[in-house]
């Protein structure tokens, strides 16, 4: 077992001019003891008495100057030192003055910002360490390659957009940059990650600002061309966007979950990365993924956003796998009886009213214009329309989803037809009244989740009061009687009758599935 030696040295701020050799050496000519300190432990008391002052020391005089106490830790071929900073210390200084591998640790209370990492070091906190950029650009710049941020608690950037004033700021050169654990608040951007290549943003809370115009505000994580950066289970509210990333390659955004912002993950124009694992609550889209190729988007949920769970815009070979996207509950203040018949225009009526209040989102997937990507094992729930189809999207594969209690399966803006089915399986419909008499798991008929009158609806909607209409259902009636009536659009020619096991998914979903199974047999029973 290879043996270490703690020693403590006071340090004078502003610090002497030393070797490392001459620390050390210093070190030793003071008379402390391995055994009279441990890493963390005050040092005892400086002599006073002494008649010529010693190399660092002023007339003799170091108890007067103390203000950093340095706890250095010894081993045969690394020489590393632990820094305690205590609060009003200048930090600049200190951090100028560390050497690399060093860790500078901020002593509970408020620490005066802003400043700059350009040594390879790694700035810590005590619980309760704050760190306050006085409102002036980044709070922390970290331009040193393999430097790290942690466990502090990080205010007070600037206001410009222009500087990208940020919690933490990680320059191109500050590669394998790492900041974790901390708590980011109130900054106008968390943290921007801009070309610091395998950089590695982790386990922090950020929290941006409130109130103002969202174009006025910064993102929770902005990465710009940062190839192989990490965001990785981060819990991130308000602001803009949750992470933003631009122009950039192979990069993971994991485990982290986004709240009260506009896009949970607002993706543009970078390749062969992966996204999953996230949480999108509340928020505007969950996931808007943009201008990109090769993706791999596993195991995300979105719950109750606004507008989208997913939106793909000119996203090409993507695959998108085991994530759900679950619409808010309607909520009733008043029961009012419905029949199978008249529930859609009920339905309707209730929102208008203010009776229900759907949360949303209003589309679960939106797909525009993305080609060749493979939609497989997700769940879409809940939603005003399972999945808009539209802009000559083309070579998608969507085969083994389900699709459950949404108001409307698919809107599909198109001429074509297109089977949702490979290999004999297709997905699961939780609306499709069609029997499965041999057993095998798959409908003996074709599901088709538009007709002639949903066309009329989307390109006519005040046709909507005419939907319970008598002749609009001899319409639908003669369309199911005779399938060459239906217009080209998109059949599953193997509907699954049971719903696939999602992984993104964490509660049961007996509820909704026994709900849809007293519909579907209402359907079935309807002459």
């Amino acid at each position: 077992m290879m043996a270490r030696l703690h020693h403590t040295v006071p340090l004078l701020v502003p610090p002497p001019v030393l070797s490392r050799r001459e620390r050390f050496g210093a070190l030793s000519r003071s008379g402390v003891r391995g055994s009279d300190v441990g890493v963390g432990t005050p040092p005892p008391a400086a002599p006073c008495a002494s008649t010529s002052p010693r190399r660092g020391e002023v007339n003799g005089s170091v108890p007067l100057l103390l203000s950093v106490l340095a706890v250095v830790v010894m081993t045969s071929g690394a020489q590393a030192a632990t820094i305690a900073v205590e609060p009003g210390t200048p930090l600049q200084g200190v951090l100028d003055a560390a050497a690399p591998g060093d860790v500078v640790v901020l002593k509970t209370g408020r620490h005066r910002g802003p400043v700059r990492l350009a040594v390879p070091l790694t700035l810590r906190g005590e619980d309760g360490a704050v760190l306050d950029g006085d409102h002036d650009g980044s709070v922390v710049t970290v331009t040193a390659v393999d430097a790290a941020v942690e466990s502090l608690i990080i205010v007070g950037s600037g206001s410009s957009l222009d500087t990208m004033d940020s919690g933490v700021f990680l320059a191109r050169t500050a590669a394998r940059a790492r900041v974790a654990g901390n708590r980011i608040e109130g900054n106008l951007f968390g943290v921007y990650v801009h070309g610091a290549e395998g950089a590695a943003v982790e386990r922090n809370a950020i929290l941006g600002r409130r109130g103002g115009r969202t174009s006025e505000a910064g993102n929770g994580v902005s990465v710009w061309n940062a190839p192989g950066a990490r965001i990785v289970g981060n819990d991130i509210r308000f602001g803009r966007d949750g992470v933003f990333v631009i122009s950039s390659r192979n990069n993971i955004f994991a485990d982290n979950r986004f709240q009260d912002v506009r896009f949970a993950v607002h993706y543009m124009y970078t390749n062969d990365s992966t996204v999953a694992g996230n949480v999108s609550a509340g928020n505007h889209v969950g996931f808007a993924v943009m201008y990109s190729s090769r993706l791999k988007i596993t195991g995300n949920r979105s719950e109750r956003d606004r507008d989208h769970g997913f939106l793909f815009n000119y996203a090409n070979n993507a695959t998108v796998a085991g994530n759900v996207v679950l619409g808010g509950p309607i909520a009733a203040s008043t029961e009012i009886a419905v029949d199978d018949q008249h529930a859609a225009l009920l339905d309707r009526a209730r929102e208008n009213s203010g009776m229900v209040r759907r949360a949303g989102p209003e589309k679960c997937v939106f797909i525009y214009n993305a080609n060749a990507n493979r939609f497989t094992g997700n769940r879409f729930e809940g939603c005003e329309i399972g999945i808009h189809f539209t802009a000559g999207s083309e070579k998608n594969e969507i085969v083994g989803n389900a699709f459950v209690r949404n108001r409307h399966q698919v809107k599909y803006v198109g001429t074509r037809s297109l089977d949702w089915s490979k290999d004999g399986r297709g997905n699961f419909w939780s609306d499709n009244p069609g029997f499965d008499l041999d057993g095998d798991g798959v409908a003996d008929t074709a599901y088709r989740p538009n007709d002639i009158i949903d066309k009329v609806l989307w390109t006519a909607p005040a046709a909507k009061i005419l939907v319970a209409s008598p002749a609009v259902q001899m319409l639908r009636w003669a369309q199911a009687q005779f399938p060459a009536l239906y217009p080209g659009g998109v059949v599953d020619s193997h509907p699954l009758m049971a719903a696939p096991t999602t992984t993104a998914t964490t509660r049961t979903t007996t509820t909704s599935e026994t709900s849809e199974t007293s519909e579907t047999k209402g359907r079935r029973a309807r002459p």
